[in-house]
């Protein structure tokens, strides 16, 4: 185990994204301790706040880069 794990905000969307639907997968198909569970719970919000940080960041860039300067609206898709 001599890995170092990467910070929440040094992993990448895709990889934050990847470990939520993993987390998912392992609390609807199985049957886990409490104490395991609050853990995914935690590792879960800090996967979801660092994919809201990115998204974020990348709408500001869009933002910035568009010629018009106009704002253009960004539509989140929610289920």
């Amino acid at each position: 185990m001599g890995a170092k794990l990467k910070s929440e905000t040094s992993k990448s969307f895709e990889e934050s994204l990847r470990e939520l639907e993993e987390i998912l997968d392992e609390l609807e198909n199985s049957q886990i301790p409490l104490e395991e569970m609050v853990k995914k719970y935690e590792t879960a919000k800090k996967s979801l706040e660092n994919c809201r940080a990115k998204l974020d960041a990348a709408e500001m860039k869009v933002k910035k880069l568009s010629q018009d300067g106009s704002e253009e609206e960004f539509a989140l898709e929610s289920e």
